[in-house]
């Protein structure tokens, strides 16, 4: 069996991936909270543990990747009192828009998604094993977890305890022994979402939510955590903290992985300082293989800075990629085992930019080949390196008819028809007309190739 080493947060190095269950892998990344549109930083990490899902599934017998909904977050309650819409409307529209935005992306669906709002109660248990264990306290309504109690909180972010409390985002608040200390239950007003409890109607903190759902669904102790660098500290941090507290010291998990921001001109992307992207304003102007390609362009742990000009270059190269299969039938074998070099990048800590490069060179091997049998064989090969990370889902004919939203231009019909007329000019040697009805379709952003299997084309 191939040998897979990821990079651990927990211990900042490079480790053998040792699963729990040699059979049975299990993997839970922190999804959306679902009030608004996904932006990029929302999907780079979907892409990237997509990828790896894709890689674990191909080397293990079975995977179940665990993703979440958060729905009911102060987020939220903030966006319907601003657009005066109910909640269940907001989550349910979002929501939607999230699952269709990313299924764009080739993202597979996770085996489970839980949402918030449906573990209610295992929230709750998890809470007062969290009180009965020394590790908790209720106090005005709230409960809150109780830091100074864990000797080695800390570990994800290795923060010192003054960074700990500058970093964390609670409120000092009277009721709370220790400035570090974060809630695990709040109260809810009258208007606000609200569930029965032993500490009176309220609502879950937000870390709890996802170390409920995770113990519910993968066990009291899974393989690997991932999600953005952005949630080690508070979010994972906090986690680990009430997982472990709440179940005698077990791990919660026991790699964690995180993928680098992504950047726009060097400045880490976030919707505070207006320097975003949504996904679905993305798609109106490329394929959603182009994003995916561009996200995965530098490896997942390092910064990411995001163009537009970095997703023409993706789609120029999917353009240059596709062309190479064409002619390869879509039931061909999937080889991967045949390809070394790019499934080992992808066993080594998810090194998308070698297996990407490997690619170029496979399709520039093919460019070079003159032998039948030799250029079938690499086009499977490119067909299967391009596969394994979530790349060419479409006939490359039904690729290079993209356009982009609103662009007009001559339907596929039309195009199909200059194209006979075209051919029926040259075979009465009137090589003028079909020059013009080339040039024509090419200022109309419709490019002719002509080969030995007759015309293609496609739009630029």
């Amino acid at each position: 069996m191939a040998i897979l080493h990821i990079h651990n947060t927990l211990s900042r190095r490079k480790e053998k991936f040792e699963p729990l269950a040699p059979h049975h892998i299990r993997m839970y990344v922190c999804g959306p909270t679902v009030y608004d549109f996904a932006h990029l930083g929302n999907a780079r990490p979907v892409v990237v543990f997509d990828t790896l899902y894709r890689l674990l599934k191909r080397h293990y017998p079975k995977v179940t990747y665990v993703r979440n909904i958060t729905d009911v977050d102060d987020k939220i309650m903030a966006r319907a009192q601003e657009n005066g819409e109910p909640i269940d409307s907001i989550t349910k529209r979002t929501t939607q828009a999230y699952h269709d935005d990313m299924a764009a992306l080739n993202a597979l669906p996770p085996d489970i998604e839980p949402r918030a709002t449906q573990h209610i109660p295992q929230m709750i248990a998890m809470t007062q094993q969290l009180i009965d264990n020394g590790h908790a306290y209720a106090a005005d309504g709230h409960v809150l977890f109780n830091v100074p109690s864990m000797k080695d909180y800390g570990q994800l972010s290795r923060r010192s305890r003054d960074e700990l409390i500058a970093g964390a985002r609670v409120d000092v608040a009277p009721y709370k022994k220790d400035p570090a200390d974060f809630v695990l239950w709040k109260p809810s007003a009258p208007d606000q979402p609200g569930w029965d409890s032993p500490w009176g109607r309220g609502r879950p903190g937000w870390h709890i939510e996802c170390s409920a759902m995770a113990k519910e669904h993968l066990g009291t102790t899974f393989d690997i955590h991932g999600g953005g660098l952005d949630l080690i500290f508070p979010h994972h941090e906090n986690e680990i903290a009430q997982s472990r507290c709440a179940h005698d010291g077990a791990p919660l998990a026991n790699y964690w992985m995180h993928n680098g921001f992504l950047e726009i001109n060097k400045d880490k992307m976030s919707k505070s300082l207006g320097n975003f992207f949504t996904v679905r304003e993305l798609l109106t102007k490329f394929p959603g293989e182009a994003i995916r390609l561009a996200l995965l362009s530098a490896h997942y742990r390092q910064p990411l800075d995001f163009s537009l000009e970095a997703v023409e270059k993706a789609k120029a190269k999917l353009d240059y990629w596709y062309g190479a299969l064409r002619g390869l039938k879509r039931g061909e074998s999937i080889v991967f085992d045949a390809l070394p070099g790019s499934e080992n990048a992808l066993l080594d800590d998810l090194n998308t930019p070698l297996a990407i490069s490997l690619i170029d060179e496979l399709v520039n091997a093919l460019n070079r080949s003159l032998l039948p049998e030799a250029q079938h064989l690499t086009k499977t090969h490119i067909l299967s390196a391009g596969m394994a990370l979530g790349l060419f889902q479409h006939d490359p004919d039904v690729w290079f008819k993209w356009q982009p939203a609103g662009q007009s231009g001559p339907s596929d019909t039309e195009i199909d028809a200059q194209i006979v007329a075209r051919l029926a000019a040259r075979k009465v040697k009137n090589f003028a007309e079909a020059d013009s009805i080339r040039d024509a379709l090419a200022a109309q952003g419709v490019i002719l190739e002509d080969g030995a299997g007759g015309t293609t084309w496609r739009r630029r």
